[in-house]
């Protein structure tokens, strides 16, 4: 035990002797969280003796959380004068910051910031760095369960990869990953997501390190119909970067769908066989698969 906790302690100083990052942490209605947030944050960065900053973006929060992240030493702070959006936040941050690698979490509380030395070993070898809230224990809303588990379940079958978590908000990552695709990033929801799903499908090196999740101090912004927002975000992106994935099943489906009237022909229940119906789909499916063929070669030869 004590020999693997020392090759533990070697791989976080040969890191630390060079890491310098920017820790941007979005801000909107936090006032019950947000202090002791930045101050873990701080404690933890502190701890790990790498070179930093904190960056806290307040996005015209209607609660005192502004007034609060003010008052708090050794950080610096940015205001938003109307609402952008959780997306627009870190964008805003990134612009700020000084440093190539960031690390995001949310005010809320709910990541364990303890964590974030973890998270940080592996950024020798991986470009994004992504705590997956998987860990037994983690409380992630039961309303939300299945939607979280469809989402990454239909981002994985995109990608070509499991994914366990697709828009954990405690991450690390190269700013250069977002600079290149600034204008996909949404604005609002989730900037995370579509970071995720970016690092996936154009070869970027990513981990998943298991995290735990608690509960959130104050109200959620993400409501029901956000399911739907992730679900067009995520088929968007493949349909930027991994076309056929979305064609090629489509084209199955109209192809078997057309091979379903010969087969109604012979077991009597119509007397239609090949006939235009049958014609057009066939046609159909061949011209949906080749659509999905084009703009796949055409995204990899940009």
């Amino acid at each position: 035990m004590r020999s693997g906790s020392s090759a533990f302690v070697g791989v976080i100083n040969k890191i630390m002797d060079k890491i310098k990052c920017s820790i941007i942490i979005p801000v909107y209605n936090e006032e019950g969280a947000v202090l002791g947030v930045i101050e873990e944050v701080k404690a933890v960065v502190v701890g790990l003796g790498i070179e930093y900053e904190i960056i806290a973006v307040n996005d015209c929060s209607k609660d005192g959380s502004g007034k609060i992240i003010d008052q708090i030493d050794g950080i610096k702070v940015i205001h938003h004068t109307v609402n952008k959006g959780y997306g627009a936040s870190l964008k805003t941050g990134i612009k700020e910051s000084k440093y190539d690698w960031i690390i995001i979490s949310d005010a809320d509380g709910t990541y364990p910031i303890k964590e974030i030395p973890n998270l940080v070993k592996y950024i020798d070898e991986y470009d994004l760095v992504v705590g997956a809230r998987v860990k037994e224990g983690s409380a992630i809303p039961f309303e939300r369960k299945f939607a979280k588990k469809f989402l990454n379940s239909f981002a994985g079958y995109l990608a070509g990869r499991k994914i366990p978590d697709l828009n954990s908000g405690l991450r690390i990552f190269n700013k250069n990953i977002v600079y290149k695709y600034w204008g996909l990033f949404p604005e609002r929801f989730s900037f995370t997501s579509t970071l995720t799903m970016i690092s996936l499908t154009r070869g970027y090196e990513t981990k998943f390190v298991p995290i735990g999740y608690d509960k959130r101090e104050g109200k959620s912004s993400i409501k029901p119909a956000d399911f739907f927002k992730f679900l067009r975000l995520v088929l968007k992106l493949s349909l930027f970067f991994r076309p056929l994935k979305v064609f090629f099943p489509i084209s199955l489906m109209i192809l078997l769908l057309a091979a379903l009237i010969p087969v109604l022909f012979f077991v009597g229940v119509t007397d239609l066989f090949l006939d235009t119906t049958f014609i057009v789909l066939c046609a159909t499916a061949l011209q949906t698969f080749f659509f999905g063929l084009l703009a796949e070669i055409v995204i990899y030869n940009k």
